[in-house]
């Protein structure tokens, strides 16, 4: 079992265990539904690697329902990472997995490269605080069918052309030294979003129903979703 699954890990079409993180892949998106990671930021930048940006295709993935280079292309849509790269800088192999297509969703670039980057710097930020022992994040799009959804790619013989994502979510528990466990959960548009990070909080069960998943389906007894802190002054 791998690490990141602790806590739980929500249903999918295919689950494809990567080294340092895991990922539940839609067949019906053509894209991850969740990315589920212990953060493993380089602790001392002596070590810290290269971001690759060696973006690929998932062959574990049936042709017909795996992304592909060409459908990103000129689709006026970012790669958007669920795995962040940052987060996983201290080994060129765990580098380099973050950028396989199973772990991507179109993203805008006024979000992906503005407030997502910002929430993902945040949660780094948690990390890498002194009473935090491990850091957990479960990130993924969420799609409204109330108005017509957008698509990139070109429908061929090998697959149908992917959904854009109306919304992304990302979903943080920490461990702490003291045994305590939070929860933080947010939701953003994607779109450019300006408000401050805290404005995007929601609860997990919130995001549960919007992506239709059950997350950290371990977790047992008094109710962590108490937590009110902020996300980038939680301690």
């Amino acid at each position: 079992m791998n690490e990141e699954v602790r806590y739980g890990q929500p249903s999918a079409d295919q689950i494809l265990c990567n080294r340092y993180y895991s990922v539940g892949y839609s067949y019906r998106f053509r894209q991850a539904a969740w990315s589920l990671e212990i953060i493993h930021q380089a602790r001392d930048l002596m070590q810290e690697t290269d971001r690759l940006n060696n973006f690929r295709p998932d062959f574990r993935i049936p042709a017909r329902f795996r992304a592909d280079l060409s459908d990103y292309k000129a689709s006026g849509y970012d790669r958007g990472h669920l795995v962040a790269s940052a987060d996983q800088d201290t080994k060129n192999i765990q580098n380099s997995e973050t950028f396989l297509l199973s772990n991507m969703c179109p993203q805008k670039p006024e979000l992906n490269r503005k407030k997502w980057r910002e929430l993902e710097t945040a949660v780094r930020s948690l990390d890498a605080h002194e009473d935090v022992l491990e850091t957990y994040v479960i990130s993924g799009p969420i799609f409204d069918f109330d108005e017509p959804t957008k698509l990139i790619g070109v429908e061929d013989e090998n697959g149908k052309p992917i959904p854009v994502p109306s919304h992304f979510y990302k979903c943080v528990l920490a461990e702490f030294i003291s045994g305590k466990l939070k929860l933080w959960a947010f939701e953003m548009a994607n779109n450019e979003c300006n408000k401050p990070l805290d404005e995007y909080r929601v609860a997990t069960t919130y995001i549960e129903q919007r992506a239709g998943l059950l997350l950290w389906d371990n977790l047992r007894g008094e109710d962590v979703e108490s937590e009110k802190s902020k996300i980038n002054a939680m301690w």
